[in-house]
């Protein structure tokens, strides 16, 4: 069974070339991608019911790298084969809703190519055994979510998006490669077994693991690398899906939940990861609740409940492992896929994805309303849904480590993810109820005016271009959505429901406690009811009580955007005055060496050029004086 392992690598792989190969023809370039993820789920599938327990399957065969051993090995357990199943379904859903998403973009072809191949990545993440392996699959995700979110590229928005996506995670990858290489250095080995073997803690292993971490927080969206996720919403809803659900961000979950034992071991990598944790979850959960795009207000979701699986790890006792991390990983695979799928069914409908845009307008929609819903309550930690299981495993792994002193770290996570169940409670009531809310088609908040396209209303941020591009599609309100699509967002909203099953068969990956499962409900239930008397029962936008000022800056991020740029501005000085340094002055030296040399030189050249020249004068004048002698002695 272990060709299972190499073959869920190397089809959507594959898949990806001979989707590059077929992209102009677009019954063709359907067929291999969607059809390529139904093969790696059906993989996916059998490798976790029956899983061959390995960590040295064979892949490409070793590297000669001179004293380190790089065996370039996968794995095979319970966990990697649940985690594969889980993206490859996901990315099976995309797929199916993507043919119809983007019928009328005749980039269709590069743009299920790339998804192909960005899961090919992440799964290349999950089934390796070996850091150098771990780090290509990083790599290759990294380079597909710059094309997929700048897949429009005749748009400023979008290509702007994609830059800064690439350019914040590639400085965090410079993290990445050195604490892998650290790592590595420690054990002799990027063989993940040897590098976890080794005995003791040191400051090697402090820094690969802070390196690691840092290449984490890019991809992951940490602060403060989190502003690049948001503007990812540029790209389309299916990349936008991907990116946040089961690929990419979730990423640096695994592979720190692979090396769980290390952190285990290292009071300040730990903390480090504790404290980003705790500082995302709060933060990014208090933006969401001011958005007025839904696709943003995701996103900003999507930071804080990454950071919630983060913080699991970085307050689990070394007991409980970190299984209860990567448990909510798979619930937020299937909830956040069907919310941004469903956010984008509701958008091709209406128009656009500006929550004054979709304002009452998931009304008398069936499938799509009650998949909202239950996508919007699991998020939220309703009970029965995933979502609840999952978060909750995790406050009370949180709160095993308070118990059991596992240090600072515990205790910032836990009072965070009390703070984050409630603004998660809060911000998915808000949703709700203004999608499902009153609808009145003559008031200006479901009404997008040419002002509106191009310029700013009241407190909110400009219009982003995804909004005006959506709304100006020709197919907007035309077609009608096809079974397979629908199917794909209904059929993540079963697994939502049923989801907690697949968890079941993981041991540690649920455990509740009833203190904090009461606590939390009884949070949700207050921010529920906070938000529904703010609102005057859905009549009002909760987010226009806040200050104008807060309003606007939580919109753009409170200046992160502005920070990173200055930050390149900075970085951009620097290196030209490293250049000038460089030129003017370091080489100055070597310069005027030369300069005097060849003045020496010149000088020298003209002195020997001098002596032949009297010499000559003195042999004429000699010549002339002996015939002179000659000619008076002959006389």
């Amino acid at each position: 069974m272990t060709w299972v392992v190499r073959l869920i690598v190397l089809v959507p792989a594959v898949a990806g070339l001979l989707g590059l190969l077929a992209r102009r023809q677009r019954v063709v370039a359907s067929g291999i991608a969607v059809g390529a993820a139904a093969v790696v789920t059906v993989l996916g599938l059998l490798q976790w019911i029956a899983p061959v327990r390995a960590t040295d399957i064979d892949s490409l065969g070793g590297l000669p790298l001179l004293d380190l051993s790089v065996p370039l090995h996968l794995l095979s357990d319970r966990l990697s084969g649940l985690v594969s199943f889980v993206v490859a379904l996901v990315v099976l859903a995309i797929q199916v809703f993507t043919v119809w998403y983007l019928r009328d973009d005749k980039r269709y072809g590069q743009f299920a190519a790339t998804v192909s191949l960005f899961a090919g990545g992440m799964l290349l993440v999950v089934q390796s055994a070996d850091l150098a392996l771990t780090l290509v699959g990083w790599e290759i995700m990294g380079w597909c979510s710059w094309l997929l979110i700048g897949h429009d590229t005749e748009r400023y928005a979008a290509r702007r998006a994609a830059y800064k996506a690439f350019i914040v995670t590639r400085v965090a990858d410079v993290g990445m490669v050195v604490g892998l290489v650290a790592l590595a250095v420690r054990a002799r080995s990027t063989d993940l077994l040897d590098v976890l073997t080794v005995p003791g803690s040191d400051g090697l292993l402090t820094v690969g693991l802070v390196g690691v971490l840092i290449g984490v927080a890019g991809k992951s969206g940490l602060f403060p690398f989190h502003d690049w996720l948001p503007d990812a919403m540029e790209g389309p809803t299916p990349a936008s899906a991907l990116i946040h659900a089961a690929t990419m961000v979730a990423a640096g979950t695994y592979v720190i939940a692979r090396l769980f034992s290390l952190y285990a071991v290292d009071d300040g990598a730990r903390l480090l990861l504790a404290v980003l944790a705790a500082i995302t979850m709060v933060y990014a959960a208090g933006l969401a609740l001011a958005q007025s795009d839904v696709k943003r207000l995701l996103a900003y979701s999507t930071l804080s409940q990454v950071a919630i699986m983060l913080g699991a790890l970085a307050a689990a006792p070394a007991g409980v492992g970190p299984v209860p991390g990567v448990s909510h990983l798979i619930g937020h695979a299937f909830f956040k896929a069907l919310l941004f799928l469903a956010a984008g069914w509701l958008g091709v409908l209406v128009g656009g994805t500006a929550l004054a845009r979709m304002r009452g307008r998931l009304r008398l929609r069936g499938a799509l309303r009650w998949s909202m819903a239950i996508g919007l309550a699991a998020l939220a930690g309703v009970p029965p849904l995933i979502g609840f299981f999952t978060k909750e495993t995790v406050i009370d792994t949180a709160l095993e480590g308070v118990a059991q002193d596992v240090g600072l770290g515990a205790w910032l996570v836990l009072v965070a993810l009390l703070v984050t169940v409630f603004l998660t409670a809060a911000y998915c009531t808000r949703a709700w109820l203004l999608l499902d809310g009153p609808f009145d088609p003559s008031g200006k908040a479901a009404t997008l005016t040419p002002a509106r396209l191009t310029g700013t209303v009241s407190d909110a941020r400009p219009v982003s271009d995804h909004e005006v591009s959506e709304a100006h599609e020709g197919h907007v309100g035309q077609a009608p959505i096809t079974l397979p699509a629908a199917l794909a967002v209904t059929g993540l909203a079963v697994l939502t429901v049923i989801g907690t099953l697949f968890l079941a068969t993981v041991n540690g990956a649920l455990h509740l406690g009833w203190i904090t499962a009461v606590l939390s409900i009884l949070l949700i239930a207050g921010a529920v009811f906070e938000v529904w008397v703010l609102s005057r029962g859905g009549h009002d936008d909760v987010a226009d009580r806040l200050p104008a000022g807060v309003r606007a800056g939580a919109e753009r991020g409170f200046g992160a955007d502005t920070a990173y740029a200055r930050v390149g501005m900075a970085v951009t000085a620097l290196a030209r005055l490293v250049v000038f340094l460089d030129h003017d002055v370091v080489d100055a030296y070597p310069r005027a060496t030369v300069v005097a040399t060849r003045g020496l030189g010149r000088l020298g050249e003209r002195t020997h050029r001098a002596i032949p020249s009297l010499a000559i004068v003195g042999l004429v004048v000699g010549a002339g004086m002996v015939v002179a002698v000659g000619v008076a002695a002959w006389l």
